[in-house]
């Protein structure tokens, strides 16, 4: 999982959401490795950034005025679910809080309820947000060497105890709310906002949120709005004119092959038997039951 910076989009009237926020390709013709190319596919970024929070309160109206879709209290459990059976092999995302390793990836230690990770940012941002309200908690100690090894998959600092003092501070409550206040902040939100801008629909605003998760909010190579902008360039999104389901299949498909770009072996069943079965069986609101299999497991909500 990448979790690089976190980067707020939005339009003004949805039919313009695509055209307003395209980002710069990243297929271009020039080098890759052209520091003058680079440079300005950043900066063209950052400008995207700014104009998206100019006008995010013209946005706040507009989906004000929208059906809640995967933000209904009903639709957000499931989506827990369903990122948990990818995230944590389990339907019960709420024994998952203390969970933490070291997963081999590159990230540093895993934790919590969506992944947390101590090599990109968020885990870090949480143990600081969380720290502010509740100074004495038993992580504080540990800030300043989330500090040092962020961006790394370093433990200096950390190891021996820090993954049993994760454990112990999940036992408290304002701690696992804390996660949902991050996870939501800086997940949630953004990718169900920005599909609900796009035009999509329940199981829309699902595959966003699933992408943000796993891909990261970020505007690096393979981050979620990178993935999101090549999705644009082969299909209209619905806000576009386009088919809602035509794009959702765009929008798959370039997920799935970033995965295996970045990890040839890597296991797509989150998209292959899962949602993509939710997409082939036209269940556009994510209705229940549902049934999919994540890594050879079948699961089941009714």
């Amino acid at each position: 999982m990448r979790r690089i910076g976190v980067l707020l989009f939005a339009a003004v009237p949805v039919a313009v959401t695509a055209a307003v926020y395209f980002l710069v390709p990243t297929d271009s013709a020039d080098s890759p490795g052209d520091p003058s190319v680079a440079t300005a596919q950043q900066a063209s970024r950052q400008d995207a950034r700014s104009r998206a929070e100019q006008e995010r309160s013209a946005d706040d109206e507009l989906i004000a005025q929208l059906p809640p879709g995967l933000a209904a209290p009903a639709k957000k459990e499931l989506a827990q679910r369903l990122v948990s059976t990818a995230e944590s092999s389990t339907l019960d995302w709420r024994r998952t809080y203390g969970d933490i390793e070291d997963l081999d990836d590159g990230q540093g230690y895993t934790a919590g309820t969506i992944g947390f990770c101590t090599g990109t940012d968020d885990l870090l941002a949480l143990v600081e947000n969380y720290t502010k309200e509740h100074p004495d908690n038993g992580l504080a100690t540990y800030l300043p060497a989330l500090r040092a090894v962020d961006g790394t998959d370093s433990h200096e600092g950390l190891d021996p105890g820090f993954p049993a003092a994760w454990k112990a501070e999940a036992e408290v409550a304002a701690f696992r709310e804390a996660q949902d206040t991050e996870r939501d902040r800086a997940y949630f939100d953004p990718a169900v906002r920005l599909a609900k801008l796009d035009g999509l629909g329940t199981l829309g605003q699902f595959v966003y949120y699933d992408a943000m998760v796993f891909h990261g909010p970020g505007i690096d190579e393979d981050g979620f709005y990178v993935l999101r902008e090549r999705a644009l360039r082969k299909a209209d999104s619905p806000s576009r004119g386009g088919s809602e389901r035509a794009y959702l299949d765009g929008f798959l498909d370039i997920r799935r092959a970033a995965m295996r770009e970045r990890r040839p072996n890597a296991d797509t069943s989150r998209i292959d038997t899962a949602q993509r079965r939710f997409l082939d069986d036209g269940n556009l609101r994510l209705s229940t039951p549902l049934e999919w299999r994540v890594y050879g497991e079948t699961y089941r909500v009714p």
